[in-house]
């Protein structure tokens, strides 16, 4: 079987889109990339893993891999989605006590594009120490989708609702437009 050229890695975290992590993958594949997916601990009672393990033809990752197993690809680019409360600020704060934390310090320090899709409430979003993490993150080129053009902090409890118009399709056009730029302009990414 033929590889795809490029690579994208897909970290999703316990937020009810979750759920449906399965059409991110289903769009980055239908537009040539090959993908891999990690999740968050808590995040894999969300989907399927074997559904997309099926997809993809890579393992779903939430733990590092024993000395001599196979490692993850790294990746041309990276989504986070849904990005959590909990997941941005440790992010923020470099603390790596999970896989995907880990995966995220690293791919950050190395310059990978990353787009992140949150899926915060209103009242958590309103947080200093949340809104901190947020520009910290931007500030390390992290391209964060928040807003008009991204997703918006929703009320609390009504995060239900919205799973079904989780806009996936937006972090992975991003993504496209980052990859694009990167290679077509020596200018950099806009963080």
């Amino acid at each position: 079987m033929n590889r795809p050229d490029r690579a994208l890695t897909v970290i999703t975290c316990a937020a009810g889109p979750a759920t449906a992590v399965g059409k991110l993958v289903s769009l980055a594949l239908g537009r040539g990339w090959e993908v891999q997916l990690i999740a968050t601990p808590s995040a894999l009672a969300f989907f399927d893993p074997a559904e997309i393990e099926r997809a993809t033809g890579n393992p779903v990752r939430s733990q590092y891999s024993k000395p001599g197993e196979p490692r993850s690809l790294i990746p041309d680019a990276l989504i986070v989605a849904p990005a959590t409360y909990n997941t941005i600020n440790k992010w923020a704060q470099g603390i790596s006590d999970t896989y995907a934390l880990g995966v995220l310090a690293e791919l950050t320090g190395m310059s990978v594009p990353i787009v992140v899709l949150p899926f915060v409430n209103s009242a958590l979003a309103n947080r200093k120490p949340y809104r901190r993490s947020v520009e910290s993150l931007r500030a390390e080129g992290v391209w964060i989708m928040y807003g008009p053009e991204g997703a918006q902090p929703h009320p609390p409890r009504t995060g239900g609702d919205l799973i079904a118009t989780f806009p996936w399709h937006l972090g992975l056009d991003e993504v496209e437009r980052m990859i694009g730029k990167q290679e077509g302009s020596p200018e950099g990414l806009r963080p």
